[in-house]
């Protein structure tokens, strides 16, 4: 099964809530994968042996992986560090997550500026290109465990909104235009 998204509504309550529209706007994967967002469904149970993840990791050069659990009792300043997922970012880098428990949403942002929600369930793995304005915040179930995959030594830095100025966002604004 395909990974859900869907257009936010506009309300700034809890962002751990699904914050779908009335009536509910999904988004495909097609359209998705037309913003550089790509997304495999895997079987989470097996990921330290799966030849599938394997494949998948040799083919696009993952070559670094860790585990994080993002949870009120696993990771220390939880709800400060929520506040730095949570606010709008990007990377230089592709980020890469791959759902091994729990629930989580990405948000991004499509051509007209408008957020898409993403929800992420075990044994998804995604993928969001380098230079995409994104954010990150669990369910209201609050728990979540992700294999973080990278090209070469993991490199976590966030570029808070605006970051307009760095090559990589011309690179994925200019990715936009023939899409």
């Amino acid at each position: 099964m395909a990974i859900e998204a869907w257009y936010m509504d506009s309300c700034e309550e809890d962002p751990k809530k699904p914050h779908r529209l009335e009536p509910n706007q999904p988004v495909s994967v097609e359209e998705l994968e037309k913003l550089g967002v790509f997304s495999w469904k895997l079987n989470a149970d097996i990921y330290e042996n799966d030849p599938e993840l394997e494949q998948i990791r040799k083919d696009q050069g993952y070559s670094y992986m860790d585990v994080i659990t993002i949870h009120r009792d696993t990771l220390p300043d939880y709800d400060n560090k929520l506040k730095v997922l949570y606010t709008e970012h990007l990377h230089l880098d592709d980020e890469i997550r791959y759902i091994l428990d729990g629930h989580a949403y990405f948000d991004v942002r499509n051509k007209q500026d408008r957020w898409i929600r993403i929800f992420l369930t075990k044994g998804d793995l995604i993928t969001l290109p380098a230079g995409i304005y994104h954010r990150f915040t669990p369910d209201e179930i609050e728990y979540t465990k992700a294999m973080r995959l990278f090209v070469g030594e993991p490199v976590w830095k966030a570029y808070n909104r605006p970051a307009d100025e760095f090559e990589i966002r011309h690179k994925y604004v200019a990715s936009l235009q023939g899409s």
